[in-house]
């Protein structure tokens, strides 16, 4: 599974990039605000730092307008991927663009049904919200289940990128239910890393480490190469 950052923060992104575990970067209207900074700047530095997809949201809400501004989103980077609302015009948009190659991530899907029609459309990617349908006690691991499922059936290329990640547990249940990408905020991001046990046993290391005679690694090799 890909995993991609959902924000607009070059610093969170340079730091997860560092890890080296992000595939790509998610970004829309919201997040770019957060972020304070120009827009197609900020989306360029995105592209080239991750070298890997970067959803760019269209605010039009007519098809000519959104497919206007598809393609000159498109002209940024060659890893933009453009992102469009799962509307009648947003669908007519994803079509068309994606018939001139140009890669989509349909947004905004809640049910079934919706992620059917992008597929349809040609769209790169569909992003299922879980979250949000958890928020209003609707069980948003089993729309990824169905989707992937639908497209398995039809043998679909449309990616399911799950979206809307709150928790840790939000990204086990994704994996297991084979979304093929996953978004998340940076912070849950950092909690993945994170287990009692993990961070007890490394201090329990890092203790008994302080009794073994000439401890310092990098001393210890450059000393034992010397001699060989």
């Amino acid at each position: 599974m890909k995993i991609f950052l959902d924000t607009a923060n070059i610093e969170e992104i340079r730091q997860a990039h560092a890890w080296g575990v992000i595939d790509g970067v998610t970004t829309n209207p919201s997040l770019i605000a957060k972020n304070g900074k120009d827009f197609i700047q900020t989306i360029y530095e995105i592209a080239e730092l991750v070298q890997g997809p970067v959803s760019a949201e269209t605010i039009a809400q007519d098809t000519e307008g959104m497919v206007r501004e598809g393609r000159l989103l498109a002209q940024i980077h060659p890893h933009i991927v453009v992102k469009i609302p799962l509307t009648p015009a947003g669908i007519a948009a994803t079509k068309q663009l994606s018939s001139e190659g140009i890669k989509t991530n349909v947004t905004l899907c809640f049910q079934s049904n919706q992620a059917l029609l992008a597929a349809k459309a040609g769209a790169t990617y569909i992003s299922p919200f879980l979250g949000r349908l958890d928020d209003i006690s609707q069980q948003g691991v089993g729309l990824i289940e169905e989707i992937v499922h639908i497209y398995e059936n039809y043998d679909f290329e449309t990616q399911v990128l799950a979206a809307s990640i709150r928790h840790p547990k939000h990204m086990v249940d994704v994996a297991l239910a084979g979304a093929d990408v996953a978004t998340l905020p940076f912070g849950v991001l950092e909690k993945m890393f994170k287990h009692p046990l993990t961070d007890a046993g490394n201090a329990k290391f890092l203790k008994d480490w302080e009794t073994v005679p000439n401890n310092n690694i990098e001393e210890a090799v450059r000393d034992w190469l010397a001699k060989q």
